[in-house]
Parts: C-alpha cells; sequence; structure tokens
C-alpha cells in the first residue's frame, strides 16, 4: 500500500488539493529529514538534558522523534565575546562536547555521531538519530589552519566563515566597517583548507562580497545552513536572488531559515533585531507555516527544487512561524508542500536529498573515503 500511495504522489497533486493524515504520514516517513542548523547546544552546554520531554524551547527527543527527523547538524555557536576574551577555541572546544557528550553519549540510543553522507543514511536506517557538527563563527579557529584541522578531527562537518561580528579574515552581514574587503588572503586560505580536508564551507551570516569571494574561490559546493530569500524578507542576513542562482550554479543549497524575521517582512519590521527603531519589548508579528512555503517557492522558481533544504534555526531564534512551533511540527510543513502541488521526490530533495548530494561533493572534492 505504501509503495501504491508513493507512485501516486511522484506526479505531483494539484496544487490546493486536500491531503490527508496519511498521505502526509506515507510522503513525511519516505524522506530523511536534515535540519542543518538547531541551537539546542546553547542548553546542553548549560546543563541541559535533551532526553526528556520539556515545555520550553524548540527541542528535546520526543519531540524530534515525533517531528520524523533523520539528522540534525548541532551548532556548535562560540560568540564573538569569546573571541574579544581571547577563549574562543576553548569556548568551540565546549561546544564540541556538549554534542559528542551531552547528546551522543549521554543518549546512545537515540543518537549517533556522523561524519559522512554515508553515515547519516546508515544510522537513519537503524532507527537513530544522525547527529552532526557545524561550527558557527570562524572566530573560533583563532585565524589557524592547525584549529581549523582539530576541529575537523573532532568531528566538524562545517563552519559558518562568520557570526554577526566579522573576525580577522572575513566580513560579516552584521558589521557595517568590513575590514577585510570580503576575504583576506587568509580568508581564502581557509576556505581551500576547508575543501581540502572535506569541511562544508558555509556562508549563512557573511557579507555579500564575502559570499562571492568565497564562491570563486571554493573548488566544492558551499552551502547556506540557516538563510532565507531577501526578496521576501529585506534584511542583511538573508540572501538575495543574485546569490541564490550563483549558489546554485555551483551546486550549493540554501537552508530555509524559520525565525520569523527571517520569513516575513512585518515579522522584520516589528522585531528589534531587526529594527533598532521598533520597541525592543514590542510584540512581533508572528511569520506563518505559509510563508516558510513561500521561500522554498521562491528558491525553486529562481534556482530549482535542487537548490533548497530545511536549516530551521530553533533554539537559536526567539520567534518561530506558527504551524511550525518546534521541532515535531515538521509534519506541518510536508502537508503544506503537498497542499502547494510538490510531489514525494521534491520533498525528499528538500527534506534531506539536496544536502546529502552537497555533503558528497565536499567528500569528493577532498578525498574523503567513506
Amino acid at each position: 500500500m505504501r509503495i501504491v500511495v508513493l507512485v501516486t504522489f511522484a506526479a505531483g497533486l494539484l496544487a490546493g488539493q486536500v491531503v490527508t493524515d496519511k498521505q502526509v504520514e506515507e510522503v513525511h516517513r519516505s524522506a530523511l529529514l536534515i535540519d542543518t542548523h538547531n541551537d539546542v547546544t546553547s542548553d546542553t552546554v548549560n546543563g541541559l538534558d535533551i532526553g526528556p520531554s520539556r515545555t520550553k524551547g524548540h527541542t528535546d527527543t520526543a519531540r524530534l522523534r515525533k517531528g520524523g527527523v533523520g539528522a540534525v547538524f548541532f551548532a556548535a555557536y562560540v560568540a564573538a565575546s569569546y573571541a574579544e576574551k581571547g577563549q574562543a577555541a576553548h569556548r568551540a572546544l565546549e561546544m564540541i562536547d556538549t554534542i559528542r557528550h551531552d547528546i551522543v553519549a549521554r543518549h546512545p540510543q537515540d543518537y549517533a555521531l556522523a561524519l559522512t553522507a554515508d553515515d547519516i543514511e546508515r544510522f537513519h536506517k537503524e532507527g537513530k538519530i544522525a547527529s552532526l557538527i557545524g561550527i558557527e563563527g570562524g572566530h573560533a579557529i583563532e585565524d589557524s589552519l592547525r584549529l581549523l584541522r582539530q576541529f575537523y578531527g573532532l568531528g566538524v562537518r562545517y563552519m559558518t566563515l562568520t557570526h554577526s561580528n566579522s573576525n580577522h579574515w572575513a566580513d560579516s552581514s552584521g558589521d557595517k566597517n568590513k575590514p577585510n574587503n570580503g576575504l583576506s588572503a587568509l580568508g581564502r586560505q581557509v576556505v581551500r583548507e576547508m575543501n581540502r580536508i572535506g569541511m562544508i564551507v558555509d556562508i549563512s551570516h557573511v557579507s555579500d562580497k564575502t559570499f562571492f569571494a568565497a564562491l570563486a574561490v571554493s573548488q566544492a559546493p558551499v552551502f547556506a545552513s540557516h538563510s532565507s530569500c531577501r526578496a521576501l524578507s529585506n534584511i542583511s542576513r538573508n540572501m538575495t536572488d543574485e546569490m541564490i542562482r550563483a549558489l546554485a550554479q555551483k551546486g550549493g543549497v540554501i537552508q530555509i531559515n524559520f525565525g520569523c524575521e527571517f520569513l516575513s517582512q512585518k515579522s522584520a519590521d516589528t522585531s528589534h533585531w531587526t529594527n533598532p527603531s521598533y520597541p525592543e519589548k514590542g510584540p512581533i508579528t508572528r511569520a506563518t507555516l505559509a510563508d516558510v512555503v513561500a521561500h522554498i517557492d521562491h528558491v525553486v522558481k529562481i534556482a530549482g527544487v535542487d537548490a533548497v533544504g530545511i536549516g530551521s534555526d530553533f533554539d537559536g531564534v526567539g520567534c518561530t512561524p506558527e504551524g511550525l512551533d518546534d521541532v515535531a511540527r515538521f509534519p506541518n510543513l510536508t502537508r503544506a508542500l503537498l497542499q502547494k502541488g510538490y510531489t514525494a521526490a521534491d520533498i525528499r530533495k528538500i527534506y534531506g536529498g539536496n544536502l546529502l548530494r552537497v555533503m558528497r561533493a565536499v567528500e569528493h572534492a577532498a578525498g574523503v573515503s567513506n
């Protein structure tokens, strides 16, 4: 029966057609859902146990299971303040450890540390949540290619070149000064070394000029681990159509961020984070599930279905869309995409197939053996 349903969906549905719960379940289960950015680590590093259900936050094991999440890139987020104190690498090690120790080692029945695309697929078949590490903030390497290699050895499989701060070799979208004019000579070395060892270059958070410089230097596809479309919400963290097309032409993907400000211009306009003139404690206009679909749809229209994925930023954003409140609600997105006319094959690409393709291309460019 399952095969019949999936074959039916292969031809697609007419937009707006009623979708049954059973159809949603069949398609959702057929996908390997990979979320490329989750910040629950900022809580686990302070003692949170991800295992028990909780009423706060967006992520715990039960909700990941309910949402059908097959793999997660947990963020090893290093705030700019650690760079200012000369403790960026120290903090990166703590964040890497909370993923390896507090999540994977503490709950081996639910999580397994994945290092390759093949690992993700293998652990998914075994019924475990493949757990991966992405460093958020290139200042974590303290300008050292040696540290970059050490982080790779500990399991880091992508690095966001900057956070909201520029570092000594790459400019951030959140920095008005742009001291490196994109990428410095060291920045170009960092990108090349990431290519050589098999670490994905993540261009979320970087300035537009840094993006194009990284794209030009990289010999492997790059990706945006948690960004959305500037055409729909005009904030600097989002990508322009030109950037999205350029990313896609090089085989990369944009992983849609679920933060309200990333999805909705009304949300951005009523957020103190993106609009400092708005009252700091004023109510933000919440985005919706339809906004998420609109961003996916926009990427598909301008760059194709191979160019888009999911990078929720759950537990890293203060406002999530109605209908996608937390990691348990991913089936709602599956329903909405089916109602929009996306096929099961399309959804499998969006949810994980595109990311696995990028990861394998990066591995191949580095000569990584799976």
